[in-house]
């Protein structure tokens, strides 16, 4: 076990970095959506779409 350990060191080592950065990522936009802060980073005020995927916050309209 530990000569496998020893022999794949370096891919586990990156598979545990990047899985915390994936984690991270998840964490941060769970995060911003209880927030209520949009995905895209900009606001939805001069959006084309603003009306159907916010649908009752930004708008005023009823919710589906």
């Amino acid at each position: 076990m530990t000569e496998w350990l020893k022999a794949n060191a370096g891919t586990l080592v990156v598979s545990l970095a990047l899985l915390g950065i994936v984690a991270a990522i998840v964490r941060k936009m769970v995060c911003d959506r209880k927030a209520g802060k949009s995905s895209c980073g900009c606001g939805c005020s001069h959006c084309a779409m603003r009306g159907a995927c916010h649908a009752g916050k930004s708008t005023g309209t009823k919710e589906q």
